[in-house]
């Protein structure tokens, strides 16, 4: 049984967790972490991580990008892996996060959805064919209330296009106030805020008289959730290192 300490645990994205693991046998939930929460589950909330009685097997993070430096200090000082689920980090952070995976194993991505992580693959394949002939453009859609934008995942996806292309694609997000032609090696990132959408991700190929274009859509948070479930479920008992869902899924 693996034991799972929450941070963020009072947010949206901590109670779909603990309702998930709530539901499984070889994991569970043995910490909240959270300053504003209140108990709501069969594990008790605390203000710090510090404040925990027990060290748990992994911590999952979904809390907020201020508590970076805490989270990372706690797993180095007491050896506990960590997943870090949160998303809206800058480059310094995402930087801390890659020095203390020298220290101890985390699991970092932009996106914790399967299905995320494949389209991101099959761009990959799709520009390394049509990358030199096709426009690419990425267009992602979420809620009123996320705060970053452009998405962490578009900039993922536009991350793996752009490796493809030997990194000469020149990122613009939106076109407001432009007035010129389409520079050919632009990758246009374009960002909506709106209603309840959970997130939404296209990334569209045109050629000449021809369009390709493939997306993938959460339909709700669970598919998140479920991803940083199993990345714990990964990540415990491994060695030090960064790791992200590539190594999870090649261990399926």
């Amino acid at each position: 049984m693996i034991k799972i300490a929450l941070t963020g645990a009072c947010g949206r994205m901590g109670k779909v967790i603990a309702g998930l693991i709530a539901e499984r046998k070889d994991c569970k939930v043995n910490a909240g972490v959270d300053p504003a929460g209140k108990k709501y589950g069969d594990f008790e909330i605390y203000d710090r991580l510090s404040a925990l009685p027990e060290s748990p097997d992994v911590i999952i993070d979904f809390s907020h990008t201020s508590a970076l430096d805490e989270i990372l200090t706690f797993c180095k000082s007491r050896s506990i892996p960590a997943v870090i689920a949160t998303t809206g980090y800058t480059q310094d952070e995402i930087v801390k996060i890659k020095i203390a995976a020298e220290h101890v194993p985390v699991f970092f991505t932009f996106n914790m959805s399967l299905g995320i992580n494949l389209l991101a693959d099959l761009a990959r394949r799709t520009a390394r064919v049509l990358g030199s002939s096709f426009d690419m453009e990425i267009i992602e859609k979420h809620h009123n209330l996320k705060a970053d934008s452009p998405s962490g995942t578009a900039i993922m996806l536009a991350d793996a296009l752009n490796e493809e292309s030997g990194g000469a694609l020149k990122y613009v997000y939106g076109r407001s106030g432009t007035h010129r032609p389409r520079i050919k090696d632009e990758l246009g990132i374009h960002s909506i805020r709106g209603g309840t959408i959970v997130g939404e991700h296209e990334i569209i190929f045109a050629g000449h008289d021809e369009i390709i274009s493939m997306s993938h859509s959460a339909l709700s948070r669970e598919v998140f959730a479920s991803g940083a479930i199993n990345a714990a479920l990964f990540l415990a008992g491994r060695e030090k290192g960064l790791y992200d869902m590539t190594d999870l899924l090649n261990s399926i």
